[in-house]
């Protein structure tokens, strides 16, 4: 069994859509989480980080993802 550990960095920032800045899973994703089953959690995760992609082609970023 596989076992998910949350993405969350302890830099919580939400923008203007509720999304999380430092995780960038939206505030529903993070309250449900601890609930989600093992293959919700790598969908969230899946939207995260297109959503990462997606705000560092937009603002620029020189972190690696």
């Amino acid at each position: 069994m596989i076992n998910i550990i949350s993405p969350c960095v302890r830099n919580c920032c939400l923008n203007e859509e509720n999304v999380c800045l430092g995780c960038f899973r939206s505030i529903d994703e993070i309250i449900q989480w601890s609930e989600a089953t093992e293959q919700q959690k790598q969908g969230i995760l899946h939207l995260a980080n297109a959503r990462k992609i997606d705000h560092r082609l937009k603002y620029g970023s020189n972190i690696d993802f």
